[in-house]
């Protein structure tokens, strides 16, 4: 079943490649959308694809690369489009 979902993250998650991770991780996993830094230091990230394929990704990113300390990690389910843009760094 196809689902998107949207996920904020906090922690030391900028300047520290944290969504060049993202995007791989995402890429490997067949997943299609964004992420982006946010003026608060927060990464958003906005994934959309098969269901397990996004509970894979999830943990990926609650562990994130070696240099980053993921704080919290929110989710919320958002309508999927159910368009196939692969996955990119905005």
């Amino acid at each position: 079943m196809r689902v998107a979902r949207r996920y904020l993250i906090s922690g030391r998650v900028q300047g520290v490649g944290f969504r060049f991770f993202v995007s791989r991780a995402a890429s490997i996993e067949g997943l299609h959308g964004w992420v982006r830094n946010l003026p608060d230091g927060r990464v958003e990230i906005h994934a959309e694809g098969e269901s397990a394929a996004l509970e894979r990704f999830e943990w990926q990113v609650r562990q994130g690369p070696p240099a980053a300390r993921v704080e919290e990690l929110d989710t919320t389910d958002v309508g999927a489009s159910g368009h196939d843009i692969g996955f990119s760094i905005r």
